[in-house]
């Protein structure tokens, strides 16, 4: 958990060094982050972080998550060129969550979406709101 003042001034901080070895990831060494296009607050994606892949994100500015299904660091768009660019990091109050603010261009979803959440609930239904901007084949060639 972040050891932060709840009380603290705005402008108050601490060293990333210190709040990075503070946080409390979860078993697997894992937390949950968030990204979001930074001037359009749009939710684009969830996937994960390790500490190496957060300090990898602040040291470069290209966004680093951790791939479960791959066991390693994957660096958003290596393989699709769909590159995710920091322009904010943010811990949620308890730390155990990050909101990436980011410069997204083009889709941020595999599937050739702009955002992975294109799956909305309209009374009992479940409908798809969002068409591909790019054939998922051609992001993945």
């Amino acid at each position: 958990m972040i050891e932060q003042n709840e009380n603290a001034h705005p402008g108050e901080g601490l060293c990333w060094q210190q709040v990075l070895d503070s946080l409390p990831f979860n078993a697997d060494g894992l937390l949950p982050a968030i990204a979001q296009q930074h001037d359009t607050h749009e939710v684009l994606m969830m996937a994960w972080v390790d500490r190496e892949a957060l300090a990898e994100t602040v040291r470069t500015g290209r966004v680093c998550y951790y791939s479960r299904s791959r066991g390693k660091l994957w660096r958003k768009g290596e393989s699709s060129g769909q590159v995710q660019h920091l322009r904010e990091l943010r811990l949620d109050c308890d730390g155990d969550a990050v909101l990436l603010r980011v410069d997204q261009r083009g889709p941020a979803c595999h599937t050739g979406r702009r955002s992975c959440f294109y799956n909305v609930l309209q009374g009992d239904r479940v409908v798809v709101n969002e068409a591909p901007l790019i054939d998922p084949d051609a992001l993945y060639r």
